[in-house]
This record gives C-alpha cells, structure tokens and sequence, in this order.
C-alpha cells in the first residue's frame, strides 16, 4: 500500500490544504494500492505561484545547463526502472511485460531524447534585417491521462524543461505514482525550485483550475475530446495557447499482397497492448473483400498468442483500468450486436476461469459497416471491427471517414500502394508495416484528434513563443 498525502510545491512536498483523500484502486484485484490526497484550488494557486516566481529565472537557464538537467533526469529514471515497472503494474494493471517495454521505456526515451533533440534548436536565428528570438511560453499546465502515466507526463514536461518553461503537473488520480516518483527524481537531480510542481487531486477541481487560471500561460491536455473542448473554453478566457492530444479510430489497411498472418498478428496486438487502451491503436482493421475469410482465420489464430490474467503472471493482456471502464467497453460490445455485426471471438463478461479484476474478453466483430457506432466511436478497450474494402481508393475513403485523425496503420509489400496509402490516410502519424518509435517524431492529431505536437524538437518547439526584433544590433 502506497501513501502519499502531500503534493510538491516550490521544491517541497507540502500539505494538502484540504482533507479529501483518494484511493488508487489495482485493477487486477479491485483493491487499493494506494491513496493520495485530493488537492483544492488554494493548494493549485500556490503551485501555480511557484512556478511564476522561478519563470525569471529557470527561462533564462542556458541551453546547455537545460542539456545537463534532463540527462541527469534520464540517468535518474533509469535507476528506479524497477521501480517504475512495479508501480505500473499495480496502479494501471498493465503486465509485467509491458509495463518494462512501454510505460518505463517511453518515459525513459522522452526525457533522453529531449536532451539531445535540444543541441540541435537554436534559440536565435538572424533572418536578413531581422532577428528571431524563442523564449520560453511562460508557465505550463499539464493534465495527463491515466491509461500512460510515464509517457505522457514524460514527454510533456522533458519539452517543457528543454524550453524553460516551469510547469504544473495534475496526472490522472486514478494512476497518480508514477507522477509522484518523477517529482522524487526531480528533487534527488536538483531541479530549480518552482521549476516543477505536482498537485494531485481531480479534473472538476484540479484539471478545470489549470485550463482557467489567469497566471498560466499554455495548457498541454491529453485525454477524450470532450473533456478537451472545456479545456479549450476555459483557456478561451484569458486566450492561452492550448495544445491538445485527444482520441482516435486509427485503421489499419491491410494490402492484397500482404502475408495474411503477420498482419493479423499487428492487428491484434494493436487492440491487446495496454488492453487496448491506447488513443492510437489501430481498432478498424480494413481488409481486402477477397482476403476477408483469410484475414479472420488468421486473427483467431494469432488470437491465443495474447492471454488474457493477471499482470503478474505471463500474460500480455490485463485488466482496464476501472470498474466504469469495464462497463463502458461492455456497452460498446453490446452495441455491436445490436448493430448486426458479427461477433467471431469474445464478447460481454469476465474472460473464463477470472472472477476478480476488469478483465474483459479481447473481441472480435467482422461484417462492420463503418458508420456502425463500433467502428464510428472510441471503445478504449481490447475491440476490433474488421471492414471490406474492393479497391484501393475506397479503403483510403473508409480510413478517412471518421472524426479522428491521430494514427494509421498500413500493412503490405508493394512500395507504390504502401506510399500511396500512406500519405493518403489523413492522420498525425501512419506507420508502415513493422517500423518502429522514433522518439523524435512528431505525435499529434488531425481534425478532432487534437492540436499541436508532442515528441522530440516538434514538441518543445509548443513551449516556445517567437519574438521578432528589427534592428537587433549586431
């Protein structure tokens, strides 16, 4: 049992003001693993004055002292990776397995690839008759989700410290340690006081009073679309800069020539990784009409490869996250029965032989249309549509005909079609066939998926505002 009842403020953990407390519950054993205090407006208003008081001077820092920062931070991280895994485990129910190559590995890569993405920015650029200057965006308000705890706080506040801008944090209260043992590892490599501060506490109070505050300069909010519209009213108000990473119903469009099984394995292990909570996973598998029985043979058989149990015991797929989640994921499947789709693998209720925990049966619906709800909105849970294409063009149209835009997916082997495809999907990134992470690629959202980019030099480049100035003398 973890407890910590204090946030960090101005370089201390400090008392809550108030007396409301939280507790995280494990999603595998629906018991608690720990319990945090919930922070109020006056906890947050202090936070938010520590960070103004040290933007004179923590924006002013050198580049090269920034560099230094954020590599003793990677070092630092790098020595609790044992640490990071076991609060990974317990707090979001994610397995072992993932909690080591994902959760830790992607905070891990955010904080040493905003070092060296930072040798490479210059924050001074003579332009003919005039000069431009990048300064820091002021003070920045963080509001992360609870399905990647490390990655997204990681990759917010690596390019927020790169730029030099102070922050305020507010993670998910549903997975708040692995936030809480940044502020740990901050404190031990000497960051600036009032360079970084955590208030936990909820999104009505916390999360709200960061987006409205008149004293913070930027807000960076990932999480649903509709809890980042209010983001972006309550920004409105004092006209913040405002850079949003939201949902998605990523495809995956599957070619005529591609090996049937290997994408069937990609496509599966897109909606099992993280239990299929992940905005950018692929759930809209786009198939060739004439590879379709091929397609969902190979799905079912691929399927076994990613076990459904505790995440403490082998398996690659854990619980969600909460008891709302698992009902949420169990209406959607509904949904797709009543929609008339057919439901070849899973289905509603605990997976067999476990009792105890948000376990839910990785499903699979074929005969999809995609304007069934199923394929239309985001499940955020272990749920595959499998949709038929007969030309090229008209899986480009399907994979485009959503509100979304954050990812796609295209698997095959021909290099004219994967192009083609590629820069065809209107999305903030598309991954072709195997490729894998490159932490200095952009990640963000078309249309309703977002605003703005996260990840290396495109994601500090949001915590810097551009001054021009004419005549700088030379």
């Amino acid at each position: 049992m973890r407890t910590n009842l204090k946030h960090y403020i101005n370089g201390e953990w400090v008392e809550s003001t108030g007396n409301d407390t939280y507790d995280v519950i494990n999603p595998a054993t629906e018991e608690p693993m720990g319990q945090i205090s919930l922070g109020t407006k006056e906890d947050l208003n202090k936070a938010v004055q520590a960070a103004r008081d040290a933007f004179p001077s923590f924006s002013q820092t050198s580049k090269e002292e920034r560099i230094e920062m954020l590599e003793n931070i990677a070092e630092a991280y790098a020595r609790r990776k044992d640490e990071f895994i076991d609060v990974m485990t317990d707090e979001l129910g994610a397995p072992l397995e993932i909690s080591e190559k994902v959760h830790y590995s992607m905070g891990y890569n955010h904080f040493a690839q905003a070092a060296e993405s930072l040798k490479n920015i210059e924050f001074m650029e003579h332009r003919g008759d005039h000069t431009v200057v990048k300064e820091s965006v002021g003070v920045s308000g963080l509001i992360t989700p609870w399905n990647f705890p490390t990655n997204q706080s990681s990759t917010k506040i690596a390019s927020a410290f790169a730029a030099g801008s102070p922050v305020v944090l507010k993670p998910s209260e549903m997975t708040p340690f692995a936030a809480i043992m940044l502020a740990e590892i901050f404190d031990e490599v000497g960051v600036p006081k009032g360079a970084f501060n955590l208030v936990n506490g909820t999104g009505e109070t916390i999360g709200d009073g960061i987006s409205s505050h008149p004293d913070i300069d930027f807000v960076s909010f990932t999480g649903s679309a509709g809890v980042g519209t209010k983001v972006m009213q309550n920004a409105s108000e004092t006209i913040k800069n405002v850079a949003l990473e939201l949902g998605g119903k990523s495809p995956l469009i599957v070619l005529e020539d591609a090996d049937m099984k290997d994408a069937a394995r990609n496509a599966v292990s897109n909606i099992a990784t993280n239990t299929g909570q992940v905005c950018s996973a692929a759930t809209r598998m786009i198939i060739p009409a004439s590879k379709k029985e091929e397609f969902e043979q190979a799905v079912l058989e691929v399927l076994p490869e990613f076990p459904v149990g505790h995440p403490r015991e082998g398996n690659y797929v854990g619980p969600l996250v909460s008891k709302k989640q698992w009902d949420t994921v169990q209406s959607y499947i509904e949904k797709g029965i009543e929609e008339g789709a057919n439901l070849i693998a899973g289905g509603t209720g605990l997976p067999e032989g476990l009792e105890k925990g948000y376990y839910a049966k990785p499903t699979i619906f074929t005969d999809v249309s995609n304007d069934m709800v199923i394929a239309q909105e985001e499940i955020f849970g272990p749920v595959m549509s499998i949709i038929t294409y007969d030309t090229i063009d008209h899986a480009i149209e399907i994979g485009n005909d959503v509100v979304y835009g954050l990812a796609g997916y295209v698997y095959g082997k021909d290099p004219e079609t994967l192009r083609k495809v590629a820069t065809s999907i209107r999305a903030g990134r598309i991954k072709v066939n195997d490729a894998s992470h490159d932490f200095n690629a952009p990640f963000g959202g078309y249309k309703q998926s977002g605003i703005g980019r996260e990840w290396g030099d495109y994601g500090i480049e949001e915590y810097l505002e551009k001054k021009a100035i004419l005549g700088f003398p030379s």
